[in-house]
């Protein structure tokens, strides 16, 4: 992907929101901060603990990225937590 597709789908990307389907099949949105539980441990996040996502960004090779404590780390280090 060259930086003028990048930059063409950033224009719908939002840093502080992501859509999520919630158990009931609809979708729903989450406005930073939302809640994650750490899978694994990684950086400086600790397995099972609770953590909130600050900004939702989007890396060069697409994938998801959450801001947790200042620091990037790819989405599926996390799982998403639904009130």
């Amino acid at each position: 992907m060259n930086q003028k597709e990048l930059a063409e789908l950033l224009k719908y990307a939002s840093p502080y929101s992501i859509l999520v389907i919630n158990y009931q099949n609809k979708i729903m949105e989450l406005k930073c901060p939302f809640r994650v539980v750490v899978k694994n441990d990684v950086g400086i996040l600790i397995k099972s603990k609770i953590e909130l996502v600050e900004l939702v960004k989007i890396s060069k090779n697409l994938k998801t990225v959450f801001i947790v404590k200042g620091k990037a780390y790819y989405y599926h280090h996390f799982y998403i937590l639904i009130d």
